[in-house]
């Protein structure tokens, strides 16, 4: 079916002017804007759209005008920079071959709503490429609108659940709030909210100017007061769609490229990756069928010399020097902060100083607790914290930082609750390139400034003989802890740009990743409370059972042996008992780490032995014993981080202590898991997903008979037993589930016949039979699992739901099993990192409800598809629907999500 994509020109020029950092090109000219644009139109011409056109306000008053002289009276001039960079934009967007409209008299926006409407009304499709919220009046279905800067889409459920109304509502909600960049006054105090409320009990515009008397307080008197002018509003912010076009929608095709024309003015302009695009972008997926270097899934420009010049820093050490700068802080965009502690552990750390920047090459370090001999005197903590408070706890001024979770964690100790935390450099570098580097400061300043940042070992020493910050002179201070504020600025310069360039990307960093930062904090500051006695006796049993398997194990050997040496336990493997060496290390000696005992463990009793030996002895280490010396003596509870910037599938990590790892398999973890308790009068409550991956498995490969078994609610791993091997469900054996399961699961990690007989115990020949069976009866998942296979040979990465990307850098490796490698995961990543992304959105949004219910919840716990909450006894039964609710409704897939439901006193209870 043919489509119409209308790019609202008028509204990007500027969103992308203040959105982008105040990029230059060569000759000093400004491109921010301009840089924003040209990957937009880059975009949208990667959707093959069968008619576009690029509209754009033309000069001179409009007819809105004439109702009201003051319309748009109080909109301030273009800036000088935005006006240097409109005639390149039309160069370029002219160049690219798009059709450029004008039309004297009135807005952009009723030009386009014409348009929409016509090719509504012929049956053609519409997308409205645009950020600003006028627009949403006119959708309805077949007409939707997209921002390409943020990925974000809105069909008619989308307007409501942003704005709270229908979109035959719109122009009555924008009446009722007007709008302060036109200079449309509306109802005083009367905000998006009030206004849906309103339309929501009396429907329309009119409704509620006739029962304005019916509503009380302040804000009646104000929508009484305003009755007069409201009709006007409903005017004024209707978007026309009857304008007289000397264009239909099927006259708006593209026009071909100049080229040439484009090369000149990328080059020009700076535009690297849209001139790399131009001149090899035609010609690289025949090159790559050919079999030669794919063209970088990622591209990465050099570095801004700009940004790479040593930086100013002020140490504040007085109060008018603290002003001088609360006063730069309070003008910026945006805020660079860093703190600096004595300790690495957030939940104990004492605040040492606080640094800022606002403008690249330029920041200062506010001291607050430098104890050495000497030490100068510098401004108290409190006091300082007190003057910082409103701007830090002001939700309106945008926050960045590296890694900035550490930093909230330590202000919120110290009594400040940071909120507007928007950006993160580690966020976005891990966001725009997961898998291909580190996302510490200091490499990213060498990867991307081509800066050498100050070390931390080179102001506080290293090794025994390192001191804390808290020891560090001032002087040195300064340098490095300012330096990090102005890096993570320079960074967020650059990274920013390119998340811009790639709008999934841009979405995935700030609809999922960002909101999760002050989640995981407050998760992280929750903490979970451990029964020490209990998790101490069992202990004790764990050292009792290994001494007995410890003396089992040299009974059998007939002498003692240390069961925890790999030297001696192998001598007596392979070359006392002879078994065979089935797995070698590296260096080529026989091996006796898990996957070697495993080999071989059913031709002896002792392989056996050592491996329940070490499954002991690994809980035990782990948990059993080191849970309780990890108790807060502030808090009596454990805290483990969470690590955002880990894996390269988007799935959350845990460490100190690690809760991701504690096996449920096994009656000793679960054992572990009647530790985690809740106390008196609260109940634990664990919400799983049920075979997240498999849904969303269903969902990517389409296959009928996957989804089939879904919406039935069969137990799909039977339903899979059924279809491969013939029989009834009701009359699929034990043996045969198993058997399904295992193909279901293993496929998705792109499990060979090889793989799958060995965790079967059959033959390769019978293991191969099962998976043309397997594909036989459902060939949507053969045919996603071939496709996602050759997306990733083409563009060097496959794509979540969500659009996150995961690097496949090896996906044309000379190497056969690198190669092999790269295909599994492609193949896996996509349903992988989907259900990270899901379960991230659900934990923004049941954080968004349980803030709602301060003191009656707390979440706890976030392992794998599960999330641990720790609930008032009495409170239980209202969360529960709320939170699967929530989780069910992270995600629109092909079948539902379903969320498994339990609670008890602990967390084993709570399965």
């Amino acid at each position: 079916m043919s489509r119409l994509v209308l790019i609202d020109g008028s509204s990007y020029l500027y969103r992308a002017f203040h959105a982008l950092p105040p990029l230059t090109a060569a000759d000093g000219t400004p491109t921010g804007a301009l840089f924003g644009i040209v990957n937009m139109l880059r975009a949208t011409l990667k959707e093959n759209p069968d008619y576009t056109a690029f509209v754009v306000d033309a000069s001179g008053p409009t007819f809105r005008d004439a109702l009201y002289p003051q319309y748009k009276a109080n909109r301030p001039p273009m800036p000088d920079e935005l006006r240097a960079q409109v005639e390149p934009m039309m160069k370029i967007v002219q160049a690219l071959g798009f059709p450029i409209l004008r039309e004297p008299g009135v807005e952009a926006d009723d030009v386009i709503g014409t348009l929409a409407l016509q090719a509504h009304a012929a049956g053609i499709p519409v997308t409205i490429s645009t950020g600003d919220k006028d627009f949403a009046q006119l959708v309805r279905p077949g007409i939707t609108l997209t921002n390409t800067m943020t990925g974000s889409v809105l069909d008619d459920a989308g307007v409501f659940e942003k704005f709270g109304v229908r979109p035959d509502q719109v122009v009555d909600l924008l009446a009722l709030m007007g709008d302060t960049v036109d200079n449309v006054p509306g109802v005083d105090k009367c905000g998006p909210k009030t206004a849906a409320k309103w339309l929501g009990e009396y429907g329309t515009l009119e409704a509620v100017i006739a029962g304005a008397d019916r509503i009380g307080g302040k804000i009646g008197e104000n929508l009484r007061a305003a009755l007069g002018r409201l009709p006007l509003n409903q005017q004024l912010v209707t978007i026309k769609t009857d304008v007289a076009l000397a264009q239909a929608p099927q006259d708006l095709k593209l026009k071909p490229r100049d080229v040439e024309a484009l090369r000149a003015l990328y080059a020009q302009y700076g535009f690297g990756a849209a001139l790399r695009e131009l001149d090899g972008g035609a010609a690289a997926p025949a090159a790559r069928q050919a079999g030669t270097a794919p063209v970088p899934p990622v591209a990465e420009e050099a570095p801004d010399p700009a940004l790479s010049a040593p930086g100013r820093y002020e140490c504040i050490t007085d109060e008018a020097a603290l002003q001088e700068w609360v006063a730069r802080l309070a003008a910026a965009d945006v805020v660079s902060f860093d703190t600096e502690t004595d300790s690495l552990d957030p939940m104990r750390a004492n605040l040492v100083g606080l640094s800022f920047a606002v403008e690249p090459g330029h920041a200062c370090y506010i001291p607050v607790g430098h104890e050495y001999p000497g030490a100068p005197a510098q401004l108290d903590c409190a006091k300082v914290l007190d003057t910082l408070r409103p701007l830090l706890e002001d939700p309106g001024k945008t926050k960045l930082g590296q890694h900035g979770k550490y930093d909230l964690h330590v202000l919120r100790r110290h009594g400040v609750h940071v909120r507007g935390y928007g950006e993160d450099t580690m966020l976005e570098s891990f966001v725009w390139n997961a898998g291909g580097q580190r996302h510490d400061m200091d490499t990213l300043a060498q990867k991307y400034l081509g800066y050498t940042t100050i070390k931390y070992e080179q102001v506080a020493g290293k090794g025994a003989k390192q001191i804390l910050f808290s020891q560090v002179a001032l002087d040195d201070a300064t340098r490095y802890a300012a330096e990090d504020a102005d890096v993570t600025l320079r960074l967020h310069r650059v990274l920013s740009a390119r998340l811009a360039s790639a709008p999934s990307l841009a979405s995935v960093y700030r609809d999922i990743e960002m909101p999760l930062v002050p989640v995981l904090e407050r998760i992280e500051s929750n903490g979970v409370l451990v029964d020490v006695a209990e998790l101490r006796r069992q202990s004790a049993d764990l050292s009792t059972r290994m001494l007995a398997a410890q003396q089992r194990a040299h009974d059998i050997a007939g002498r003692a042996f240390n069961l925890d040496s790999p030297k001696q336990l192998g001598q007596l493997l392979f070359e006392e008992l002879k078994l065979p060496a089935l797995v070698k290390t590296p260096t080529g000696a026989p091996s006796t780490n898990e996957e070697a005992l495993e080999a071989i463990a059913d031709q002896h009793e002792l392989p056996r032995l050592i491996l329940d030996y070490r499954g002991l002895a690994k809980l035990r280490n782990t948990y059993t014993d080191k849970l309780p010396d990890m108790v807060n003596p502030d808090t009596g509870r454990v805290h483990t981080s969470y690590h955002q910037a880990g894996a390269a599938t988007g799935r959350l990590s845990s460490n100190d202590p690690n809760l991701q790892n504690i096996p449920i398999r096994t009656e000793d973890g679960r054992r572990i898991r009647t530790a985690f308790i809740a106390p008196p009068g609260r109940r634990i409550v664990a919400c799983d997903y049920s075979q997240i991956e498999l849904r969303i498995m269903a969902h990517l490969s389409g296959d009928p008979g996957l989804l089939g078994a879904f919406e039935g609610g069969l137990d799909v791993h039977r339903a899979t037993a059924g279809e491969v091997f013939g029989v009834p469900v009701a009359d699929v054996s034990g043996d045969q589930r198993r058997a399904a399961k295992a193909i279901n699961f293993g496929l998705m990690y792109g499990m060979s016949a090889f793989g799958l007989a060995k965790q079967l115990g059959i033959g390769r020949g019978e293991a191969q039979d099962y998976i043309a069976l397997y594909f036989n009866r459902y060939p949507g998942v053969r045919d996603y699992m071939e496709r996602v296979r050759q997306q990733a040979r083409d563009q060097g990465y496959v794509e979540t739901v969500f659009g996150r990307r995961l690097q496949l850098n090896e996906i044309h490796s000379r190497n056969q099993a690198q190669r092999a490698g790269a295909e599994r995961a492609a193949i896996n990543a996509p349903m992988q990192g989907t259900a990270a992304d899901i379960i991230k959105r659900a934990m923004v949004s049941v954080q968004a409800w349980l803030d709602l219910h301060p003191g009656r919840a707390l979440m706890l716990m976030q392992v794998h598809d599960e999330l641990v909450f720790e609930v008032d006894a009495d409170f239980v039964d209202t969360l529960v629907p709320e939170v699967r609710r929530r989780m069910a409704e992270a995600a629109s897939l092909k079948v539902a999500l379903v969320v498994d439901v339990g609670s008890g006193e602990n967390w084993d209870q709570a399965h």
